[in-house]
């Protein structure tokens, strides 16, 4: 019988050390899993260890002018500022998490009290009696002791939850540092844009105004009728009235991009012309799996699968039995001269409680369940936010090719319509041309080198968005 009793308490010795055991690991998390994805629509070859990710913004924009922009923005942005704040943030609460395993410790310098019963009581009757006076008085001075034993892992679940708290700030900042990239370089195109438009619109202007002077001449000696002078002067109005629209928006957009880069709103230099930017000739893209490595919000969401698994843990190790361990020593005396008198006056008391709990309205079960769903949720948050990836940048390349090839037309439109002014105003001094036919190849060269410079800017902004959509920009 007694070697019955004893193999049953050592097999629910076993087990407990074998259920704390596995109870106190915090799962790892080994990575998800989901459809292989092997290259991007569009993409016509990859290099497996290419990827203009890996460049730095210094080395894949040429122009040195953009450079120091998106040095300053990088330095001295406040919503980046804001971020950095927001690590040092958490980086405290993950030293503090580093912390639970310690004692508590508390110390009550002097505690001093005064208790009077009643005089009709047993204890009123007794001080009055053996201490001659109706009151009684307590002095004391302690430090307590409190001491949770992480038995089950729960407490380094908590500090995993801190640490990828920690983690995912950092990403954060990233994200910023790649989204603040791509707004400073499209901005700064933009900008670049408009000085185009408003170079084509006064060169067209100071064409139109020649233009209107030899119409008048021509008038004057009777050569022309004032009706081709009336619409010449219709046709130079509507291109002095873009001018303005077009010099409000340069100083607008410098304006943005002078927040921007946490400078107050002005003036921005540049240094080149829109048709002087080339475009970058190397676009590697690497392969799907990449994104991982270098896609902050990508990061951020495998992040969030990890803490999920923490939270699960500490979720199942709190219907678990609790190990407090409490001590307090210290000095107590009923009078006030005793206080300090050693030894007699030393105190000290310790206990151990085990709680275990039982029924708390289920409570810690749906808290359980929840974390379960919870981690359900950020694994399909991650294949979302892969999949939007992937688009993004198959939508860039595409973006990419068909406005290279808008490009191309735009070109050779704009070579056309020029040879087509020239035409029409030759033919139009032999009065081969009706005048309606002058403007209207004026009007289409316009339109068409306005065009040309909408088309360049929007294929440099699409490269800047595959950069992007890749994870460059942040390192």
């Amino acid at each position: 019988m007694k070697q019955i009793k004893r193999n049953c308490w050592y097999s629910v010795v076993f087990l407990t050390t074998v259920i704390g055991a596995n109870a106190c690991r915090v799962p790892h998390y080994t990575g998800m899993e989901m459809k292989p994805i092997d290259h991007f629509r569009n993409q016509d070859e990859h290099e497996a260890d290419s990827s203009i990710a890996k460049i730095s913004y210094r080395d894949f924009f040429k122009d040195e002018m953009l450079v120091e922009l998106l040095d300053s923005a990088l330095k001295k942005n406040n919503d980046l500022k804001v971020a950095l704040k927001q690590i040092e943030f958490a980086s405290e609460g993950y030293k503090q998490s580093k912390w639970l395993n310690v004692p508590l410790v508390n110390a009550n310098l002097a505690n001093v009290g005064i208790n009077r019963p009643s005089g009709n009581s047993m204890n009123g009757m007794m001080a009055s009696q053996f201490m001659g006076q109706k009151y009684t008085m307590d002095y004391t001075s302690s430090i307590q002791i409190s001491w949770e034993a992480d038995i089950w892992g729960k407490l380094n679940g908590q500090k995993q939850e801190s640490l990828v708290d920690l983690l995912k700030t950092q990403e954060a900042v990233r994200a910023i540092k790649t989204r603040l990239v791509a707004e400073v370089v499209q901005g700064y195109y933009n900008l670049l844009l408009l000085d185009r438009q408003l170079e084509i619109s006064q060169r067209n202007l100071a064409f139109a105004d020649s233009t209107l002077f030899i119409l008048n001449k021509q008038v004057e000696l009777g050569l022309a009728n004032i009706l081709s002078v009336q619409q010449q002067e219709v046709t130079r109005d509507q291109i002095a009235k873009r001018i303005p629209a077009l010099e409000a928006g340069i100083q607008v957009q410098e304006n943005a991009l002078s927040i921007l880069v946490g400078e107050v709103p002005g003036p921005v230099k540049r240094t080149m012309r829109l048709d002087q930017v080339e475009s970058s000739a190397n676009l590697s893209l690497g392969v799907p799996a990449n994104l991982l490595s270098y896609r902050p919000d990508l990061r951020s969401s495998e992040l969030d699968i990890r803490r999920s698994l923490a939270t699960i843990h500490v979720a199942r190790a709190s219907m678990y039995p609790n190990l407090n361990i409490t001590a307090q020593g210290g000095l107590n005396a009923f009078k006030a001269n005793n206080w300090f008198n050693l030894p007699g006056s030393l105190f000290a008391a310790a206990t151990g409680t085990i709680v275990q709990p039982i029924l708390n309205g289920r409570q810690l079960k749906t808290r359980l369940e929840q974390s379960k769903i919870a981690k359900d949720q950020m694994e399909l948050n991650f294949k979302q936010t892969m999949l939007k990836a992937v688009g993004e940048v198959s939508d860039a390349l595409i973006q990419i090719d068909k406005l290279g090839e808008q490009l191309e037309t735009s070109n050779l439109q704009v070579e056309r319509s020029d040879k087509l002014v020239q035409n029409a105003m030759l033919l139009y001094k032999f009065n081969e041309a009706t005048y309606l036919e002058v403007i209207v190849a004026q009007t289409n060269r316009l339109q068409a080198e306005l065009d040309q410079a909408t088309v360049k800017a929007q294929k440099i902004n699409a490269i800047t968005s595959l950069y992007r959509a890749l994870g460059g920009g942040w390192l």
